[in-house]
């Protein structure tokens, strides 16, 4: 009578451990699954689009341009990076506020900040979009005494408000060069983006909002303690109203400098775009190379110039030319992330 009741619990600890193992494995696969996607989907996609504009004709554009206009955009990208660079150490104030949470009360010094920074972008270059240099950018930060919460809180303020930068930059730019260029196709979607960037905005300066995002992120695994802090870290930023002005202005600084970028690259290629065209299109361009459809933009780049400057009647092979000098520089503005990281820096990383 008793003798079928004893066996049937003994198989469950086995199932939770190969079941939590199945688990990472499963999750692993699907990492490399993506990243391979997204290789696939760059390759591809430059590929076909090279093809369209005529590798002749790009080779032709990108072998007559003037390397003295080159020269002055990676000038001009090494200033926009040492200023991202103390944007992103002007957003790790609260640690220096009472009750901070860095190591001893106070925030890394700058130059730290920087060779973080620097090294998280020279990684960066290898991981999906900006994703991945962000998560290098927390994690190093973390290694210098600040807690996880307040690393990836300063990262996502830095991600944001680069982002709303990016919109006012676009908007400002799309009213200038009105004149110049039909671009109301792209309203609705920075309408879009402004419906976003204000709902992220709202969990900085709004409680409500804040306590309706702890609870979303407490539905996830382990979401609710971290959660919690996550936002309570987001939240100490909206009484510090200096930094965050301070920050803004140079997030549209840095979108200032990466519109004279590729002005100066569009100068090289002896292309006859009015500056205004530039301001109206770079920042829409932006957001598309932020988009984690491919590795660091390659090939989304490419189709957003060859669409957009085509709109202002730009042919594809100098259109193609531009994109690919404009993901140039940024290698460029990456090495000396890179130099760092080999001469003392790999423990940001």
């Amino acid at each position: 009578m008793i003798t079928a009741t004893i066996p049937v619990q003994m198989p469950t600890i086995e199932t939770d451990s190969s079941t939590r193992q199945q688990n990472i494995t499963s999750v692993a696969r699907s990492g490399g699954f993506a990243r391979a996607a997204r290789v696939v989907i760059a390759a591809g996609l430059t590929a076909l689009l090279l093809w369209h504009s005529d590798p002749k004709a790009v080779w032709q554009a990108a072998r007559d341009a003037d390397w003295r206009f080159i020269v002055l955009a990676c000038v001009l990208v090494a200033i926009d990076r040492v200023l991202m660079a103390y944007r992103w150490w002007t957003l790790l104030a609260p640690l220096d506020a009472p009750g901070g949470a860095g190591q001893v009360g106070r925030r890394p010094p700058l130059g730290t900040v920087m060779r973080i920074f620097f090294v998280s972008t020279f990684v960066g270059t290898f991981l999906p979009a900006s994703v991945g240099g962000d998560a290098v950018r927390a994690y190093g930060l973390s290694k210098e005494g600040v807690q996880g919460v307040e690393a990836v809180a300063s990262v996502l303020l830095d991600r944001l408000l680069g982002v709303v930068s990016i919109l006012m930059v676009a908007i400002a730019g799309a009213i200038l060069a009105r004149e110049l260029i039909d671009i109301r196709a792209l309203f609705p979607a920075l309408a879009l983006l402004t419906v976003l960037c204000a709902a992220a905005l709202a969990v900085v300066f709004s409680p409500r909002a804040a306590i309706g995002v702890a609870r979303l992120l407490a539905l996830l695994p382990r979401g609710r303690d971290t959660g919690t802090r996550l936002v309570t870290a987001i939240q100490r930023y909206a009484t510090l109203h200096l930094p965050m002005i301070n920050v803004l202005l140079c997030s549209i600084a840095v979108q200032v400098l990466r519109v004279l970028q590729t002005y100066c690259l569009g100068l090289a290629l002896g292309l006859a775009v009015p500056l205004g065209v530039y301001f109206a299109l770079v920042p829409i361009i932006l957001l598309i190379v932020l988009m984690p459809i491919t590795i660091n933009g390659i090939g989304t780049t490419q189709a957003g110039f060859m669409w957009l400057f085509g709109r202002a009647g730009v042919a594809n092979a100098p259109a193609f030319a531009l994109s690919v000098l404009f993901l140039a520089i940024a290698v460029v503005g990456n090495l000396p992330g890179g130099l760092l990281y080999l001469f003392g820096g790999k423990r940001a990383s």
